[in-house]
C-alpha cells in the first residue's frame, strides 16, 4: 500500500484506496505514422461502478476545528498530513511525490514540490471520489 492509499484511508476512502487512481503525466505524442492506419469500430464503453462521494471538505473542516494546532489544510501539503494524523517529514513528503509523479525540476526546490504536492493530492483524493470544491483544485 503506498502513501497516497493511507491518506484516502484516513478519509474514509477505503474501497478507492484498495485501488486508487494515480495517473502517470501524460507522454510524449507519438511521431505520426507514414500512411494513416484504419479505423477500428471503437469499442463498447465498460460498464464502470461509480465513485461514491465522501464530503472531504466537512471531514477536514471538522478535524481541523478539534486540532490543538491551527492547520490550514487548504493550502498546506504538511497541514493537511498532519491533519489525517500522516508523516509530514521532508522525506514522507517525497516519496509521495514520487509516488504521485512529480516532475524531478519540482522535486529539486522542497517549496515548489510541496505547492505541486498539495494541488495534486487534492486533485488526486477528487479523482477517487471525494468532493474537492474547484477553488482548492
Amino acid at each position: 500500500m503506498g502513501f497516497f492509499s493511507n491518506i484516502l484511508e484516513k478519509l474514509g476512502m477505503k474501497e478507492a484506496a484498495a485501488a486508487p487512481v494515480i495517473t502517470p503525466p501524460p507522454a510524449a505524442a507519438p511521431a505520426p505514422a507514414a500512411a494513416p492506419a484504419p479505423v477500428a469500430a471503437a469499442p463498447a464503453e465498460p460498464v464502470v461502478n461509480p465513485i461514491a462521494m465522501v464530503d472531504v471538505v466537512a471531514l477536514l473542516t471538522e478535524k481541523a476545528a478539534k486540532h490543538p494546532e491551527k492547520l490550514n489544510w487548504k493550502t498546506s501539503i504538511v497541514d493537511l498530513l498532519k491533519l489525517l494524523g500522516l508523516d509530514s517529514s521532508l522525506a514522507a513528503r517525497k516519496e509521495l511525490a514520487k509516488e504521485l509523479y512529480c516532475p524531478d525540476d519540482k522535486m529539486a526546490d522542497s517549496a515548489q514540490m510541496n505547492m505541486w504536492l498539495h494541488k495534486n493530492v487534492l486533485g488526486h483524493i477528487a479523482a477517487n471520489g471525494g468532493n474537492i470544491p474547484k477553488e482548492l483544485l
